[in-house]
């Protein structure tokens, strides 16, 4: 785990000095988050606020039917402010207002499923803390433990969720025998799984901890990728607990709390 750490280290000191186009996206995400007077489409606007998608919003503000501040207007890229009165068919419309938290979930809890036998889910334990409709990005076993990013931004929990690159994550696997050498370099190397190979960052055993505690780190989003790998090499696992993801991390988070992203934060998601 150690060793990851370090890469980890690596990998954001070499990104922090690349320029170019990824700077100019940082500059652009950083002004539509920071800065509410920056503007906003209006068709974009229309689709926040729930009424359509931006390509009905479109044809809806060419066919005269959307006013800002009394005033109609065809003009799609026509930028309005939060204070802006924009109405759609004469009712006033407002944009939902985004917001990212993440959760340090524990175990037994659900990320999907129903309220049969009063299970307890994330939803539940996000309505102590807002009363917006945030949902989870991704999956998260109701075994496993760990970070669990959940918000109402539909566009970027879509993203993440379709990125081929995938997302960086790390678990802490505890198993309930020890890990031979031989298969922690066959992990190493790919396991296949279901017809695919599942390549892995890294893995390793945990220092100053018998060889059933293991560390590893991959990009896959394939549901319980995790517990598949070990269970094809004949193992069954104790405790599951992602410790990282997509640069998130546990610090400052006890188990079963969440806490809303800092800016900072929700601007490195938009980079990803």
């Amino acid at each position: 785990m150690e060793r990851m750490n370090k890469r980890k280290s690596n990998s954001k000191s070499n990104q922090s000095k690349k320029g170019g186009k990824k700077n100019l996206k940082q500059v652009k995400v950083d002004k539509q988050i920071k800065d509410p007077n920056a503007g906003m489409r209006l068709n974009k606007y229309i689709a926040n606020s729930g009424v359509c998608s931006r390509r009905d919003a479109d044809i809806y503000i060419q066919a005269g039917s959307v006013t800002v501040n009394g005033e109609v207007v065809i003009a799609m890229g026509h930028k309005v402010k939060l204070d802006d009165e924009v109405k759609f068919d004469g009712r006033r419309i407002n944009p939902e207002p985004k917001e990212y938290f993440l959760l340090n979930k524990p175990k037994s809890v659900f990320t999907t499923g129903s309220y049969r036998n009063n299970n307890m889910t994330v939803l539940d334990m996000a309505a102590r803390v807002t009363k917006a409709p945030v949902k989870p990005v991704g999956t998260l076993e109701s075994s496993a433990m760990g970070l669990l990013l959940m918000t109402n931004d539909g566009t970027l929990a879509k993203k993440l969720a379709n990125m081929k690159s995938g997302i960086s994550q790390i678990y802490d696997v505890e198993l309930k025998k020890p890990l031979d050498h031989a298969h922690l370099q066959q992990i190493k190397d790919g396991v296949l799984i279901e017809g695919y190979k599942v390549y892995i960052e890294d893995v390793s055993y945990v220092d100053n901890k018998s060889k059933k505690h293991v560390g590893i780190e991959l990009k896959s989003q394939r549901p319980k990728i995790i517990q598949k790998i070990f269970t094809k090499l004949g193992y069954e696992i104790h405790k599951l607990d992602r410790v990282l993801y997509a640069n998130l991390t546990k610090k400052d988070l006890p188990r079963g709390r969440m806490r809303p992203l800092t800016k900072q934060e929700i601007i490195n998601l938009g980079m990803l």
